[in-house]
């Protein structure tokens, strides 16, 4: 359903910045990609026009066009979302949380979004151990191979989790790479457990374990992660650290309902 809230219909064309905001806003908000004549009925913008101002904001990986001719939100929205994250309410909430875990840990803490086929590294905890995690926030990793990822997917609702497996290309990173079968039969463990890991997935010598965080409507899906080098994170250690990471994702998630309210 293309959300009545974002009043495409009153038409913000005071310019062409404000016409590309209106279908950014569209897309966005919609609970599905939509497809090019979805768009068109939502508005009043001749069919030429409209497809040059999307074929624009593709090129510049605002939106993205799957095969099927579907539009959703591209990676670099999500990109320059994470560069303004320091000055961001929920960084102050989920901040001291990720500090208490590395703390506990020793080891490099990730705090990820979904977005579509890949994790968004909102924010990055750096270990204290003298081997370091390269990733960086802003980056974006493969949802089916990464503790974060395998966490958001694990609180999807099953049809929305079968559509987006069934667009995803896996890649065979490591001898460990799940495929969409192995995927599937593991959420169960990780929605039983709350527990998501990474067993050197998608790099070899690296593991994690993950928990989810989430708000109420789904319409932000996330984890929380513990990272390091296989020699250290032996699978005893991360199940070790399971509870804390966990506990960590239920901290940030109360405090997204007390401090943020209802994400809508």
């Amino acid at each position: 359903m293309i959300d009545g809230s974002n009043e495409m219909t009153q038409q913000r064309e005071t310019g062409t910045l404000g016409k590309l905001m209106v279908l950014l806003d569209l897309v966005t908000h919609a609970d599905r990609p939509l497809r090019f004549t979805d768009i068109l009925a939502a508005g009043e913008q001749p069919r030429g026009t409209l497809h040059r101002q999307l074929g624009h904001l593709v090129e510049e990986g605002l939106l993205e066009i799957d095969g099927d001719g579907r539009y959703s939100p591209g990676l670099r929205l999500l990109e320059l979302a994470s560069r303004s994250w320091a000055r961001n309410e929920f960084r102050l909430i989920a901040e001291p949380h990720l500090n208490a875990l590395q703390q506990l840990t020793g080891e490099t803490v990730h705090l990820g979004v979904l977005r579509g086929a890949s994790v968004i590294y909102l924010d990055k905890v750096e270990g204290r151990q003298p081997v370091r995690m390269y990733s960086q926030i802003g980056n974006a990793s493969p949802v089916y191979c990464t503790g974060v990822g395998k966490a958001a997917l694990s609180v999807l609702p099953d049809e929305r989790l079968n559509a987006l497996i069934a667009e995803v290309a896996f890649q065979r990173f490591t001898p460990n790479t799940r495929t969409a079968e192995m995927l599937l039969a593991e959420m169960e463990e990780i929605r039983s457990t709350g527990a998501a890991f990474d067993r050197e997935e998608h790099e070899v010598g690296i593991r994690c374990v993950a928990a989810p965080i989430w708000s109420e409507d789904l319409s932000f899906v996330g984890g929380v992660s513990v990272t390091g080098p296989a020699y250290r994170l032996t699978m005893e250690r991360l199940n070790e650290w399971a509870d804390p990471v966990r506990q960590t994702a239920a901290r940030i998630m109360s405090g997204m309902r007390s401090g943020l309210g209802p994400r809508r």
